[in-house]
């Protein structure tokens, strides 16, 4: 991602998302966020391996992720794991939340980054692999990878 656009920082990425789900769809929401929140964003540290996406009320809610304090911030600042709004439209939501009462399929952060100013989180909606799935894409990795090494000692 950060390859194709020069403006995007990665801020945190959820690895275990593609190797446990099968992602099948992708969407980039806002994320409703207080100050302190945003600037502790811009020192790192946020984790986003736990966390998942919900609908309550007709709004996503995204759930466990963890952005620590800011290190200068006060009594105001913020609570490191509370719920987050993310924003979105109102027939994405809609679409997505059918998507979800499917048996299986659930929505997962894949990855936190900032796109020019603003914080934003790409999601997916996932339905869990099996193992046998899981050692048949690592095996298919280390196929392709194979391939490569080949093709590049050919060159």
């Amino acid at each position: 991602m950060a390859e194709k656009d020069p403006s995007l920082r990665v801020l945190a990425q959820n690895r275990k998302a593609r190797h446990e789900y099968e992602i099948l769809a992708e969407l980039e929401c806002g994320l409703e966020l207080t100050g302190t929140e945003v600037k502790s964003l811009r020192q790192g540290g946020a984790s986003i391996a736990e966390a998942y996406a919900m609908v309550r009320k007709d709004e996503l809610w995204l759930v466990g992720a963890h952005i620590p304090e800011y290190k200068q911030g006060n009594v105001f600042n913020h609570a490191p794991d509370r719920e987050r709004r993310m924003l979105a439209h109102r027939k994405e939501i809609e679409q997505w939340y059918k998507r979800v009462k499917e048996k299986g399929v659930t929505m997962v952060p894949l990855t936190l980054y900032f796109k020019g100013p603003r914080v934003k989180l790409l999601i997916g909606l996932a339905r869990g692999k099996k193992l046998h799935d899981k050692r048949a894409s690592m095996k298919e990795r280390d196929d392709r990878r194979d391939m490569d090494r080949a093709l590049s000692r050919r060159r």
